[in-house]
């Protein structure tokens, strides 16, 4: 084996590294680890914060491997993208409009239904945590590649890619939970525990310098035929994203247009109900199952079959915005009835269990998405023409006829609409949406019991501001 980092602090909580007891046991634990499993182990000892990478792991291409398919298992597994009860898919379904809450066992999603969080609530640190752990391990492979004399250029170069796209992909996600955040691009220890609050303007800014790094980086072609490493165009595809949040409409749409033109990767589907199914042409990006057989977290997470709803339900108001014909209503969601209610749950994703080969991941970016950045960056910039064709192909796609819009202002409106039935429970669009179009406080106080305007963000764990005052101020309402 080769040496190993001598920073053992890097990326551990702080009170952890103050504890030398911690630090004592973590050492045995990440020894015995190496010694009885070899340099893969290094990767899979878990702990609140982050496991240590150590400089070995990347001299090796199979273990350089696993270090970042580990990774994608801790998005899978834990923080905002898991479609877990934990993930934004139902945090955040349940916090807006898109679901209704009944499952009395999952305490913590019930804080977000009923818009009643606090700093001090254990769910949202758990999402702070996730979060800056799946960054630390992605800075932690940036350094090992660089450091490597032995890898390929061509695979350090594809890692790094990958890397600097998840680091963009998380920061992305916690400005638009948490408002300004660290922007943390180090594992130094030091520097990461007097970090300051970036503004979400610079996040963006950050996180597109990562993007444009990483499309350089990154092959055009998948290398894997499942589509969960990041390839070239799915950098394309947040970078899309991120560009129509800060208002560089065409910046979103060349970027988006960069993806949908590879007809040859991502051919055009009209059936529904493959949209969602391993294999799909228009899927970017998608995580794995965790194991054989496998299928997602979304599937375990929404589907229920009688009774009761075990967790959430769509809301009236979801069900409703469909229009009479859309073919997504009857693809995308399924009632369940007991005999004298009815609910209906998202159907997206249809296999609740396993099954004797894995028929669904999870899939983070799809061409779906990129029609609506595309329609809504050529609204905004005036070329209404083009705004209303990417429109028309989700509606009609829909079954449904082309929009009736005419104004760039009611064209604005139905691209609003739209999103929200063609990316509902799909990671919090929902919400994003809202506030990008200035609308979330009129449009939740109407249906959420007490929603103020300081709840368009979470608030900072508790703990870590006063682990780090650089953290402060704390946003308002908490």
């Amino acid at each position: 084996m080769k040496k190993y980092s001598k920073n053992i602090c890097s990326g551990l909580p702080i009170h952890a590294c103050r504890n030398s007891l911690f630090l004592s046991l973590y050492v045995l634990v990440l020894v015995l680890g190496l010694l009885l499993n070899g340099c893969d182990s290094f990767v899979e000892v878990d702990l609140p914060s982050d496991q240590l990478i150590a400089n070995g792991v990347f001299e090796e291409k199979s273990t350089a491997d696993a270090a970042m398919t580990e990774v994608y298992a801790k998005i899978r597994g834990t923080g905002l993208l898991t479609g877990s009860a934990d993930g934004l898919s139902v945090v955040l379904g349940n916090y807006s409009d898109e679901l209704d809450f009944y499952g009395e066992s999952y305490l913590g999603t019930l804080s977000y239904y009923n818009n009643s969080l606090t700093a001090a609530n254990i769910d949202v640190k758990s999402l702070w945590d996730s979060s800056y752990n799946q960054i630390y391990s992605a800075n932690a492979i940036i350094a090992g590649v660089e450091q490597s004399k032995t890898l390929p250029q061509e695979y350090k170069d594809q890692l790094k890619g990958e890397a600097l796209f998840v680091r963009s992909l998380i920061h992305f996600y916690l400005a638009n939970v948490f408002g300004a955040v660290p922007y943390v691009s180090t594992t130094d220890y030091k520097t990461n525990s007097n970090v300051a609050r970036t503004a979400v303007a610079d996040v963006y800014d950050k996180a597109k310098a990562d993007l444009e790094t990483a499309i350089l980086l990154l092959p055009e072609n998948y290398i894997v035929t499942d589509r969960t490493r990041p390839n070239k165009y799915t950098a394309q595809t947040l970078l899309a994203r991120i560009a129509l949040y800060e208002g560089s409409w065409d910046e979103a749409s060349n970027a988006a247009s960069a993806v949908l033109n590879n007809m040859q990767l991502y051919a055009f589907e009209s059936d529904l109900s493959k949209i969602f199914l391993n294999g799909s042409s228009t899927t970017i990006w998608q995580l794995s199952a965790e194991n054989a057989g496998g299928n997602t977290y979304e599937g375990a997470s929404f589907i229920f079959t009688g009774g009761t709803p075990t967790l959430s339900a769509i809301s009236m108001g979801l069900l409703s915005s469909f229009e009479p014909g859309d073919l997504r209503k009857a693809a995308w969601t399924k009632a369940v009835t007991n005999g004298s209610q009815t609910w209906y749950h998202p159907y997206k994703y249809k296999q609740k269990e396993n099954t004797s080969t894995s028929m669904e991941f999870s899939i983070i970016f799809r061409t779906g998405e990129l029609y609506l950045i595309r329609a809504e960056a050529r609204a905004r910039a005036g070329d209404l023409i083009g705004a209303k064709e990417d429109l028309n192909i989700i509606r009609n796609t829909a079954g449904l006829v082309d929009t009736n819009a005419l104004s760039q202002e009611e064209i604005l409106q139905a691209i609003l609409g739209e999103r929200r039935i063609e990316l509902f429970t799909e990671f919090g669009h929902r919400f994003f949406d809202l506030k990008r179009f200035g609308v979330i406080n009129p449009v939740l106080s109407a249906v959420k019991p007490g929603w103020d305007s300081n709840d368009a963000l979470f608030p900072i764990p508790e703990t870590e501001i006063g682990l780090n005052p650089n953290l402060e101020p704390q946003n308002p309402g908490y």
